[in-house]
């Protein structure tokens, strides 16, 4: 196994509107990122992953880019985001930044000379075709509903936007617009970031002739023929030639719709495209056929079959990214945890689940307090382009029931992860002095970085000790992982293994007691319990009561 300084390091998500807002203006910004710093490094982070911050007219906020070499006017400006590297690099942690370049906005120079005519130099860096008998060029639909195409008078043609409307695909088949994508990504890398997370990088490549889905449907799903298509490969290889391999850095795709083979293709020893990649597997167990807002109740089995799917598949071929939540995800103690009775054990339970396996481990802002997801009122009160789109098509348009559209919004909605970040108890949990650009969840009072600092048995110092231990303990970043226990539909328990160093990992999955029985082909000298989300004091193994959502780690000799 490649010692590698990304596999060892633990990233933070920040979501720069969420997170801190430095002049009142009700919009986290970057100066606000800047002032806690040391709280980040208190928590013992390696890596800041920074949501987009680049000038955009924030339609699906800050995915749509309009120009990549500048800052959106909320945010600050570079000499703010030059002042955060600077800050960050002072303390030895490194800024992952977020590149989109599957689609920019409709509002970048490149598209607003490329819709102007079909002959003009900038035409060909988007996806462009006529219509096919009066309708869209094929049924494609896009990820947030409705057809993936957009007419335009101007040539009398329609766009591709797998996104938003305001999110046209860029055209990778041209020469010339990768070239500019890789000038661009060189800028920030001599600027002196450390590293890119690639939103929805495997859809960059589209197939030939853009088929339409089949089924005949005018609006049917299409994604067989836009993810991971047949140049994506050679696509992020030419990226890596020209731009990737000549830095010390890191890089995480996102990849919906990737299977564990075209993990070790994008991710592979290498290191001839990536170092890792998002999967979504996971974060599917919980969807009915209907898709993501077809809610059904998530089994342990299925949890236990993608995660070790996952690692063993990887395992000496490519490298897992660890993550339960992050900007499109609702909060993880209340989708996979109890986060009223058992919240801050199944926070810490959840914490050591994930920090334990190989990979490397990312944390969603607010996830190291317990913040939860939220229950608005009304839809009004949510921000979240999708979130308003399927409103609008369900409940306006289809007649479907209110209750049980706002009920799977609740579970499933992306503002879930987006309400400010909670770091007091005064008004607007301390995010700002204004008016928060979303509302901050009621729970404030309660769950805040304030209460957490000050207990130090709070989920904050839980996770400050995964990370340490993390850093102590070559195992736990290179051992290879074996589920034990498999059929228990309550305990989810694996080991680890580097040698002659075994770690046991038991965690209690349910808000009941449940006996973990060691197994028997198991054997050790001495037993260290290294973390517990419990106060212990028995020493034998071989059968534990585990109380509701325990978790406990131990290092066998």
């Amino acid at each position: 196994m490649q010692r590698k300084w990304w596999k060892e390091s633990v990233v933070y998500q920040v979501y720069p509107r969420s997170f801190k807002d430095s002049n009142g203006d009700g919009i986290g910004d970057i100066k606000g990122i800047t002032s806690k710093i040391d709280y980040l490094k208190e928590l013992g982070i390696d890596v800041i992953w920074l949501s987009p911050v680049y000038k955009s007219p924030n339609d699906d906020n800050g995915y749509d880019i309009s120009d990549y070499q500048a800052i959106m006017d909320e945010f600050g400006t570079m000499e703010d985001l030059e002042e955060l590297l600077d800050e960050l690099h002072k303390r030895g942690m490194k800024l992952m930044m977020d590149l989109v370049v599957n689609h920019s906005s409709d509002e970048h120079n490149w598209f607003v000379e490329s819709k102007k005519s079909k002959d003009n130099p900038y035409r060909d860096y988007y996806i462009w075709k006529p219509g096919e008998n009066g309708q869209e060029p094929n049924n494609w639909t896009s990820f947030f509903g409705g057809s993936a195409w957009q007419y335009d008078e101007t040539t009398d043609e329609y766009f591709l936007h797998l996104f938003s409307k305001k999110q046209p695909d860029l055209n990778w088949e041209n020469p010339k617009l990768r070239k500019e994508i890789y000038d661009m990504m060189t800028w920030w890398l001599e600027k002196g970031i450390d590293g890119f997370r690639m939103d929805v990088i495997n859809l960059i490549s589209k197939a030939d002739g853009l088929p339409s889905a089949p089924g005949g449907k005018r609006y049917d799903w299409g994604g067989e023929f836009f993810m991971n298509g047949p140049r994506v490969h050679e696509y992020l290889q030419e990226m890596n030639r020209e731009v990737l391999s000549k830095y010390d850095m890191i890089t995480v795709g996102e990849c919906p719709g990737a299977s564990t083979d075209d993990a070790i293709k994008y991710a592979n020893n290498e290191d001839t495209e990536l170092n890792m990649i998002f999967t979504f597997e996971h974060m599917d167990i919980d969807s009915g056929p209907g898709g993501k807002w077809d809610l059904k109740p998530w089994k342990l089995k299925d949890l236990k079959e993608v995660m070790t799917k996952w690692q063993k598949d990887l395992e000496g071929k490519g490298w897992n990214s660890l993550y339960l939540n992050n900007h499109d995800q609702p909060r993880m103690v209340s989708r996979f945890g109890n986060d009223e009775e058992y919240h801050d054990q199944s926070a810490k339970m959840l914490a050591t689940f994930l920090h334990m396996m190989q990979g490397t481990p990312y944390i969603y802002q607010g996830e190291e307090l317990g913040m939860t997801n939220v229950r608005f009122d009304s839809v009004e009160e949510y921000n979240d382009i999708e979130i308003k789109n399927m409103y609008r098509e369900k409940v306006i348009e289809g007649k479907e029931d209110h209750q049980k559209v706002m009920e799977a919004i609740y579970e499933k909605g992306r503002d879930n992860a987006r309400t400010p970040v909670q770091w007091d108890d005064s008004e607007n949990a301390g995010f700002t002095s204004g008016k928060p650009w979303l509302n901050v969840n009621p729970n404030y009072k309660v769950i805040n970085a304030k209460n957490a600092l000050e207990n130090k048995d709070s989920i904050f110092y839980y996770y400050q000790k995964l990370i340490q231990l993390r850093k102590e303990y070559d195992i736990i970043v290179y051992g290879t992982y074996d589920l034990i226990m498999e059929d228990d539909d309550k305990i989810y328990a694996y080991t680890r293994t580097l040698g002659e160093e075994k770690l046991l990992v038991i965690c209690n999955f349910s808000s009941e007691t449940a006996d973990f029985v060691l197994p028997e082909h198991i054997n050790y000298q001495s037993a260290n319990l290294l973390i517990s989300n419990y106060e212990q004091n028995s020493e034998d193994i071989s059968l534990i009561a585990l109380k509701p959502y325990e978790s406990r780690v131990y290092l066998l000799k």
